[in-house]
């Protein structure tokens, strides 16, 4: 199966992306969200603030260029 992120130029095949790569874009993701008037405007309660996102796809990418079994992490499950 092959997913594209639309709306990045340019348009990125995710099956072509090794694990630290699609995690760099999803953090350039959160920050593009982060920096969004939409997004600032929005006022809603949640259990996950984008810094604990931001958080855990830092360890997330720690962990995928040391060589770590990724899969054993907590919520990650296929």
């Amino acid at each position: 199966m092959t997913f594209t992120i639309s709306g990045i130029e340019p348009e990125v095949s995710m099956s072509a992306n090794s694990l630290p790569e699609l995690v760099s874009l999803a953090q350039e993701l959160l920050i593009q969200i982060r920096q969004h008037p939409q997004f600032k405007g929005l006022r809603f309660d949640c259990d996950v603030a984008l810094g604990d996102v931001k958080q855990y796809f830092n360890y997330l990418e720690w962990a995928a260029t040391a060589d770590l079994e990724v899969s054993r992490f907590e919520g990650f499950r296929e």
